[in-house]
């Protein structure tokens, strides 16, 4: 669901029809050979220091919508993103590592401002994401991803499983994000919640010889499949240029299943059915086996999920690190529609030495 004006690139230019082959036939040779799929682009666990508490925002009214996943700030708490400093933003991205998605109602701040404040977020060196099926021309620049039924193009999607919706954003990116902000301008009268999953939760829930096999492991990402179709059917180009190491068409990149988030110390569980097709150590019948099963504790499991119901300029920002999402398309012909933007972060790392969440209680 992208807004799309007209593309600016053709899909018809002979270079970028070339470098689509070859994108066409890796994606087909991975499918059958992990060998071809590559390894994480770091293996190294960086040095990193868990995040504490500066107690900025302590000022401000909020509560736990449920015990594992999600805090709201009270409306009548007065807390505007707009008017956050750099410590409260700090104490702010600390909050939601922690929660794994914060919520906001009413928030008067500007496309220009939560675009200023997705960069406080993101890795320097990477800045914001840049959608693969976003135009260079987009009225909100090509930083907003504009979510509408305007632009309802999720052919990929069973329109009878909805629960296959459940992802985390970008993870088919080399450098994928770290924070997203979702503000929701034209909320739907009735429908249109969104839910999320903890990933922290999702790996206590295995059983400790499983947490210990996956640990090490790494999976293969792509969305080549989906947004590579959505492109050609638009006759439009797929964006090389999307911040970070995201400079390829092929959309794909390879993660550990296991990650650390380096804000909070904590082991997540980082594979989700949106996105992530093979674990590249097992055979296929493995991988798919024990990915349905690793999809199943996200999707199956409602005491690890909070689901929010959007009001008019309500705010969402979670961590992509350690955090599921979906939609919920039950809306019919009531119009929905949101800005997103999605910071990037390090590159992904599993560090032996983290804990899980109940370790760290």
């Amino acid at each position: 669901m992208v807004e799309l004006k007209s593309p600016v690139l053709s899909a018809t230019d002979p270079a970028y029809q070339a470098k689509l082959q070859e994108a066409k036939k890796s994606f087909a040779a991975k499918s059958i050979n992990p060998k071809l799929m590559g390894k994480p682009l770091s293996s190294a666990v960086p040095e990193y220091t868990p995040v504490k508490s500066n107690g900025s925002l302590d000022l401000f009214d909020k509560f736990d919508v449920t015990v594992k996943i999600g805090t709201e700030f009270k409306k009548e708490s007065g807390i505007q993103l707009s008017k956050l400093t750099d410590e409260q933003v700090k104490e702010l991205a600390l909050l939601v590592s922690k929660r794994g998605v914060v919520f906001f109602r009413d928030q008067d701040i500007t496309i220009e401002e939560q675009q200023e404040l997705g960069l406080k977020f993101a890795d320097p060196s990477a800045g914001l994401h840049t959608h693969a099926l976003v135009d260079a021309e987009s009225e909100l620049g090509d930083k907003v991803l504009v979510i509408s039924n305007d632009f309802n193009e999720n052919y990929y999607l069973d329109p009878i499983y909805i629960s296959d919706g459940w992802h985390t954003d970008i993870t088919f990116e080399p450098t994928p994000s770290n924070y997203a902000i979702l503000k929701l301008v034209n909320p739907p009268e009735v429908g249109g919640d969104t839910l999320w999953a903890s990933g922290y939760a999702a790996y206590d829930k295995l059983s400790p010889p499983f947490q210990k096999f996956l640990e090490g492991l790494t999976a293969y990402h792509s969305s080549f499949q989906q947004f590579g179709a959505t492109a050609e059917l638009r006759g439009q180009q797929i964006r090389a240029d999307r911040g970070g190491e995201n400079k390829s068409i092929n959309l794909d990149a390879v993660h550990p299943v296991i990650r650390t988030n380096p804000v909070t110390g904590l082991k997540s569980l980082f594979v989700n059915k949106g996105f992530t097709k093979r674990i590249v150590e097992l055979s296929k019948p493995e991988s798919d086996s024990i990915l349905q099963q690793l999809f199943r504790v996200v999707v199956e499991n409602h005491d690890i999920q909070v689901r929010f119901k959007w009001g008019k300029n309500d705010v969402a920002i979670w961590d992509n690190r350690s955090t599921f999402h979906s939609a919920t398309p039950d809306y019919g012909n009531n119009y929905r529609k949101g800005h997103r933007v999605v910071a990037l972060g390090e590159l992904p790392f599993f560090d032996p030495k983290s804990k899980s969440e109940v370790e760290s209680k």
